[in-house]
C-alpha cells in the first residue's frame, strides 16, 4: 500500500513538473513571437510602457484632443488631490493583489490562489506623474491618433460604471503613494491572463507590436526594443 502511494505521489509530482515546464517554456517562446501590427506616417502622440520589474503600465499624456483623463479618473480620488501632472499610468490586475499585497513578503496563500485560479475581482490602478523618463524598464513609444483612440476605448471597456455612468473608485487605504487610485474593473485575472497579458492585449487591439501570448513583463519590453513604428 505504501509502495503504491509513493508511486502515485511520484507520478503526480512528475506531471506537475511537466505542466510547469510547459507553462514557462510556452511563455518564453510565444512572448518572442510578434503579432501583426500597423505602421503610420503621422505619429502624433508619445506614450510609455513602464515596468516595475513585474507589472507593466501604459503611460499616456493626460490632456489631448481625444480624452481628458481626469474626467474619467478624477484627481480628487488620489490622496494628494494635486492636479499638477502631465501623464497617467494605467494598469489592470487582480483586486486582491492590488489592495492586500503592498509587498511580496505580505502575499497570502489565499490571495495567490484566488488570483491564480481566476475567481477574484479585478481593478484598474491609475497613477499620475509630472514627468516621465526613459530607462531600462520604461520605453517611449510614438503612436498615431487612431492607436491612442483604441487604447482609450479598451480602458473604458474594462471599467465598471455606476448608475450615473461614472467610473467606480475603490475607497481604500492601500494606495502605493500620494498620486494613485484604484477603480473597479471587469475581466478575470489568472495565471494565463495576468496584468501583463492585459497590457499586451491592449497594445494588440491598437495594432501596436504585441506578443502572441505572455504573462510576464519581459515579453512586452522585448517587443519594443529598437523597433521602428513609422511607415516608410
Amino acid at each position: 500500500m505504501i509502495k503504491n502511494l509513493l508511486k502515485n505521489i511520484f507520478i503526480i509530482s512528475i506531471f506537475i513538473i511537466i505542466i510547469i515546464c510547459l507553462y514557462f517554456s510556452s511563455e518564453l517562446i510565444l512572448s518572442k513571437v510578434t503579432n501583426d501590427y500597423k505602421k503610420y506616417n503621422n505619429l502624433e502622440y508619445e506614450i510609455y510602457l513602464k515596468s516595475n520589474g513585474v507589472h507593466t503600465d501604459i503611460v499616456l499624456p493626460i490632456d489631448n484632443n481625444i480624452i481628458y483623463w481626469p474626467n474619467l479618473f478624477p484627481f480628487e480620488n488620489t490622496i494628494s488631490k494635486s492636479k499638477d501632472f502631465n501623464y497617467i499610468a494605467i494598469g489592470w490586475g487582480d483586486k486582491g493583489f492590488y489592495l492586500d499585497t503592498p509587498t511580496w513578503s505580505e502575499l497570502k496563500v489565499s490571495t495567490a490562489l484566488v488570483a491564480g485560479l481566476g475567481i477574484g475581482k479585478t481593478a484598474l490602478h491609475i497613477t499620475y506623474y509630472k514627468d516621465m523618463q526613459e530607462d531600462d524598464l520604461t520605453i517611449k513609444v510614438p503612436i498615431s491618433k487612431e492607436q491612442y483612440a483604441s487604447i482609450v476605448s479598451t480602458v473604458k471597456k474594462n471599467l465598471q460604471y455606476d448608475d450615473k455612468g461614472k467610473s467606480i473608485n475603490i475607497k481604500t487605504n492601500a494606495q502605493y503613494g500620494e498620486n494613485d487610485a484604484f477603480y473597479e474593473a471587469i475581466g478575470s485575472y489568472s495565471i494565463f491572463h495576468t496584468c501583463n497579458t492585459w497590457t499586451n492585449n491592449t497594445l494588440k487591439e491598437a495594432m501596436l507590436p504585441s506578443s502572441k501570448w505572455l504573462v510576464f513583463d519581459k515579453g512586452i519590453l522585448y517587443q519594443y526594443k529598437n523597433i521602428d513604428l513609422k511607415s516608410e
